[in-house]
């Protein structure tokens, strides 16, 4: 009873404390975070007669539980907000439970657990699209064209995330949609696997087919407010810009993201002449959402970009036609961190 009681006392605790930095650094909700901090005291305090006792019952060397891992930690190189805030809650509870059976632990920190659960659920849904995109700095966007088999394309993306890009837009213009979704569910894989980000050019159906992070539009595209009464809440949409008006429009539509560019002239838009510096630097100074410079940025134009504000970008050849993509994706992350 006493190493069961000891087992579960470490495991509340540990999760309670996860949880009070999610409120604290995450949320920034010092009211949450106060809650979570107090009843982990309280506990600690509720035991703190039997500390030697519980300590002397640990046995870790011969637990047979010690080594059975769990499958779904076991299958995720990185797990996300979303699974951290419910699998330590979960733990929590339980544990608290255990507490309750085997010590006597009154119920109302199991209640009170309840209750923080569904609130701080609340916050997060609300704004797992902020937290998904805060430290996404450097966004991939493919191009399968110059490549000898499809092989070759999808181990240059995969790479590419090896080596840490954070986002990958799958963009393959000239590709029929059968085309599309067979490279989206191999990319799909290899973003969840390293904790990056996975993001369908235009096709919104698509999008939803290769149960992608989110999609990204065109100022000729399917409209923001129309892609998220398909979408949803919970799926980010992304736009590209080329002026301050475009950018005013997407922030007011409920964009989660803009593309600010083409910065310098691109063959990839050879259409379009470059928005320029002056746009970027606007951006810097007037968009409240995560934006991502885009049009010919590379290692010898990057430092310009970083010299006027800019601290995400997005880029194309620069990565996909290297010559050597982790040596490119390692330099350009130094760069931006």
């Amino acid at each position: 009873m006493k190493r069961i009681t000891d087992a579960n006392l470490n495991r509340a605790t540990e999760a309670l404390r996860v949880l009070e930095e999610i409120a604290r650094f995450e949320f920034d909700d010092k009211n949450q975070s106060e809650k979570l901090k107090n009843m982990r005291h309280q506990i600690c305090t509720f035991f703190d007669s039997n500390y030697d006792e519980l300590l002397s019952s640990r046995d870790t060397s011969n637990d047979v539980g010690v080594n059975i891992v769990n499958p779904t930690k076991a299958n995720s190189q990185t797990r996300s907000l979303e699974m951290i805030f419910r699998s330590n809650f979960k733990r929590l509870e339980q544990a608290l439970r255990v507490l309750n059976e085997y010590a006597k632990l009154p119920d109302e920190f199991r209640y009170n657990t309840y209750t923080i659960e569904k609130e701080m659920n609340e916050r997060l849904k609300m704004d797992i699209k902020k937290y998904l995109l805060k430290d996404k700095k450097l966004y991939l966007v493919t191009n399968s064209d110059n490549f000898n088999s499809d092989d070759e394309f999808l181990d240059t993306v995969a790479l590419a995330v090896k080596s840490g890009v954070d986002i990958v837009q799958l963009r393959e213009k000239s590709k029929p949609a059968s085309k599309i979704i067979e490279y989206g569910r191999v990319i799909r894989e290899i973003t969840s696997q390293y904790g990056a980000l996975f993001i369908v050019n235009d096709r919104v159906d698509l999008a939803q087919i290769l149960n992608a992070d989110g999609v990204h539009l065109g100022q000729d595209d399917i409209d923001i407010l129309s892609a998220r009464k398909i979408l949803g809440e919970k799926m980010i949409i992304g736009i590209s810009t080329h002026k301050p008006q475009d950018a005013i429009l997407a922030m007011q539509n409920g964009a989660d993201y803009i593309g600010v560019g083409p910065v310098y002239k691109t063959p990839t838009k050879p259409n379009r002449e470059p928005a320029g510096l002056d746009y970027l630097k606007w951006a810097v100074q007037n968009v409240t959402i995560p934006y991502y410079a885009i049009g010919s940025i590379d290692l010898n134009t990057v430092d310009e970009v970083l010299s006027l504000g800019g601290k995400r970008i997005a880029l194309v050849r620069a990565i996909m036609n290297s010559q050597d993509v982790a040596k490119t994706v390692k330099e350009l992350k130094e760069k931006l961190n």
